[in-house]
């Protein structure tokens, strides 16, 4: 389900944690490390689980309007499409999803008013009135409309936003990829499915645990090596003055090229130039590019590219 970009990602985060706090322990640093990646997934979690808690809300209220004095005829007869969505309904009822909320506390049983606020956000979207008012009545519908709650409401409400940077600070970075992910696993659905689906694995195999894992531990084995060789390739350039990200960024570019054999060289430098137009300056990625050019050619000149299989594609 995670990309190896969004693992160099959580990687830089940790060791320039490490920079900041020298003085704790790695295993410490290395356990964050494990535990960020982790909440990722919990946080698309979150995204499924409040869908069916939205249902039940609008069934309260459908209920409480039948209830009130002089009911219309629309309080009668109301609308039950939300309440009835298939998708949803195997949301709530997929025992791998009740058992993940179960083992990680994920539990809206005392957030009545926050899930309250959010039915109210959504029945006065577009995406809401338009499902209401179709006539049509079937799988594929529900499943679209759950599919554009997610990357339409979900996506830009500032309400669930809030909600959840205020459970976790560190979910801000993660609300587009735990969302995507929540997303991904909607698509999958099928009508017939069994309860006891399981969700899309986090980790395509144990190579993607293994990848960013040794990269976090070989890039701080070999920071002095790394460094000396950044030092280098700065000619005017004292060390102090360039970016701690754009250092952090070509040590592990320096750790992928030689310690991952199977990571083509180009794919790693073109990753590396991406992750400094996210994080650092604007002209970041130039000086970057212009630092592991030269570094590129000692490596292969001294004989510590080795690459094989897909590492040897140009």
């Amino acid at each position: 389900m995670v990309n190896r970009r969004y693992l160099r990602i959580k990687v830089l985060q940790a060791i320039y944690a490490v920079e900041k706090n020298p003085k704790e322990d790695f295993l410490i640093h290395e356990k964050n490390l494990n535990q960020t990646i982790q909440n990722c997934q919990v946080l698309s979690v979150y995204f499924l689980s409040l869908l069916p808690e939205i249902a039940h809300y609008r069934t309260l209220r459908l209920e409480e309007l039948k209830e009130k004095m002089n009911p219309t005829e629309e309080d009668l007869n109301p609308n039950t499409k939300l309440i009835e969505n298939k998708v949803i309904k195997q949301i709530e009822e997929n025992t791998h999803i009740r058992q993940f909320c179960a083992n990680h506390h994920i539990d809206w049983s005392n957030r009545y008013d926050f899930v309250a606020q959010m039915f109210h956000e959504i029945a006065h979207s577009d995406t809401f009135l338009a499902y209401l008012a179709s006539s049509e009545n079937s799988y594929k519908e529900d499943k679209n409309f759950v599919l554009e709650l997610l990357s339409k409401i979900f996506a830009e409400s500032e309400l669930l936003h809030w909600f959840l940077e205020e459970k976790n600070v560190h979910w801000f970075d993660d609300y587009n990829d735990a969302l995507l992910a929540a997303y991904k696993n909607i698509e999958k659905f099928k009508e017939n499915q069994s309860v006891h689906t399981t969700l899309i694995p986090w980790f395509k195999n144990e190579e993607e645990i293994k990848f960013y894992q040794e990269l976090f531990r070989k890039t701080l084995l070999y920071n002095t090596e790394y460094q000396k060789r950044i030092d280098e390739k700065l000619q005017h350039w004292e060390s102090e003055r360039v970016m701690e990200i754009d250092t952090i960024l070509m040590k592990m570019a320096m750790c992928e090229l030689t310690q991952f054999q199977t990571i083509p060289i180009k794919v790693t430098l073109n990753e590396y130039l991406e992750l400094a137009k996210l994080y650092s300056s604007r002209k970041s990625s130039v000086f970057i590019n212009g630092i592991l050019d030269t570094i590129v050619i000692d490596l292969k000149n001294e004989g510590l590219l080795n690459k094989m299989g897909r590492g040897l594609i140009n």
